[in-house]
Parts: structure tokens; sequence; C-alpha cells
């Protein structure tokens, strides 16, 4: 018998399905797809653990909450705690300089030499050292693995809150269809690159299409990723690619001999503060808004779904519609 049901199984069901295993619950997982896949924003995310850079445009609590992330993944996958980079072109220089104004946890590095061999073209940066980075598709797959040895697995089904008895958790995203929820799209591609090396995530701040390029294993590259206030679900668009290709070759001209692996389009639900959030509404439990912040707060969200399910205890993060 299942304590609580979980409906949705991106990243943010799978946190708290785990969280709700560690604080001693039985989570019952459903989703409409089964397990993780190129079907949700999570799979296709870039998994930068960055709160100090979102800061530059995030509310407050996203920095806070986001700090504590990398301890909660540490024992799901592999972390890389090399800390991240932001970078500007000489003649947007001004555009580091404001990051560098409205950002902490960082320090002005003007040699990159023994950071990024393959980045000292670019002679000023900004080091955000305590920062981290993962790799999205195996921290699902991580995520899975660890609940499946506790003896929970994902059902296949399509179920809605008011079919399943007992409390609930929704993390359905869009699905859930919560007042002031909207779509934000972002396109993403994938790239090998075996000659160029980077060790960390790297943001360049372009005045028309900002970019950070993530490493992952083999030479490989995740490249996001377009904002776009739309509902539209449709495949990536050739401006997109054309936007993130040309952002990319600017940051090293190298990558335009890349070869092209894997594009990529989704809906990131988010509310109007685009701050993530535990809604309390009609007896249900919903976890949602999570913006571009999936890896960086789910765990937040999830501890204080669980924490309000076992003591009662309304945390910042948890909001009464």
């Amino acid at each position: 018998m299942a304590d609580v049901t979980i409906i949705g199984a991106g990243v943010a069901g799978l946190c708290a399905a785990l969280t709700c295993v560690r604080a001693g619950l039985t989570p019952r997982l459903i989703d409409r797809h089964g397990p993780p896949g190129p079907h949700g924003c999570s799979w296709w995310a870039g998994g930068m653990l960055a709160p100090f850079c979102e800061g530059a445009v995030a509310e407050p609590a996203v920095v806070a909450h986001g700090q504590a992330a990398a301890a909660f993944w540490e024992g799901v996958t592999p972390v890389d705690y090399r800390g991240s980079l932001v970078v500007a072109l000489q003649r947007d220089r001004g555009e580091l300089d404001r990051f560098a104004r409205r950002t902490s946890g960082h320090r002005r590095v003007t040699d990159l030499s023994a950071l990024e061999p393959d980045l000292t073209a670019h002679k000023d940066a900004l080091f955000f050292y305590s920062e981290a980075h993962l790799d999205p598709r195996n921290a699902l797959s991580g995520l899975v693995a660890a609940l499946a040895a506790q003896g929970i697995e994902i059902e296949r089904a399509e179920v809605t809150p008011d079919s399943v008895k007992g409390p609930v958790i929704d993390a359905r995203g869009m699905a859930a269809g919560l007042p002031g929820l909207r779509g934000v799209r972002g396109e993403m591609v994938v790239l090998r690159a075996p000659e160029i090396r980077l060790s960390r995530p790297v943001r360049l701040l372009h005045p028309r299409h900002p970019l950070y390029i993530v490493p992952r294993a083999d030479g490989v590259f995740m490249l996001g990723a377009t904002q776009l206030e739309s509902a539209d679900r449709r495949g990536v668009s050739a401006r997109a690619v054309l936007e993130l290709l040309s952002a990319a070759y600017a940051l090293d001209p190298r990558f335009a001999e890349a070869e092209l692996l894997e594009t990529g389009a989704d809906l990131r639900p988010a509310f109007a503060d685009n701050v993530p959030r535990v809604t309390l509404r009609g007896g249900v439990v919903h976890l949602n808004g999570l913006f571009r912040h999936g890896y960086l707060m789910a765990p937040a969200l999830a501890a204080q779904a669980v924490d309000y399910l076992t003591r009662g205890t309304k945390g910042d993060l948890v909001h009464e519609d």
C-alpha cells in the first residue's frame, strides 16, 4: 500500500519519490509515458547547478535553495564541481560587467589558460568557483535506479489527481493546468567536437543570442537554449539552430566543423515570477513552475512537499491556492 501517489516521472516527480522514500514514506509513481525519455523538458535540460549565475535574472529564492542541490544529487549521479565560466566577446564586455554586478560567488579571471586552455582568446571572464553540473539523462537514470532498489517502479498509466485515492503529489508540469502557469519554449542542440576541450559549463553573454555550452563525455556538448514566450510544441526551428550555432561559433570557430547529433525542444512550465513552487490546491500538492531551474530546484521542492505531507510544515516555497 502506498502512502502517497506521485503523478509525473520527470525530474520533479522522481525527486519527490526519492525524498518520500528517504522520509519513510512509500510512494506510488505513475506517468503516462512510463520511465523518462525524450518526451519532457527534463530530458532536454542542461543540468547546470548554477545558483549564483542564475542570480543575474532569478529571484533570491532560486539562489538560496539552489545552493543545496548538488548535495542531493551526489547520492544519485556523478556531480562535477569544477565551477562555471561566464565570458563575453570583447565588443560585449559591458555585458560581463553588468552580469558581475548582478551576481555573487565569482571572481574575475583575465587569464583562462589554467581553467580552459581552449578559451584563451577570451581575455576576461567570471569564474563561479562553487557551482557544478551533471548529465541530466544520467541523473534521471540514477533516480530510477535508486527507486527500483527500494521496490518502486514507474507505472505507465493516464491518471489525474481526481482518479486517485489518498494523498497526491502532482508533478505533471504543463499537463497539470494550474492557474497562472505558462509555457516557455526552449530549444537545444547537441554537438560532437572532439578537438574542443571544455571541462565546465560556459555561458556566452551575447546581446542577441546568449548561449550556454555544457560539456558531456567523449567530446559531446549540449548547446542551449532559446527562451521564447510560446506554447508551440513543434520541433526545433531553423532559426533556433542558426542562432545557437552562430553563438557557439563566436565562442570558438571550430564549432563550425562539429557533428550535429541531436536537436530538441519542449515547454518549460513557469509562473509569472519564474520561481518554482509547491502549490496546495484542492487537497493536492503540486510541484510545478520549474522554468529553467529543474535540476537546480527540484530537490528543494521535493523536500518542502514531503515536509508538508509528513509534518504539516509550510516552507517558503509552499503556496496555497
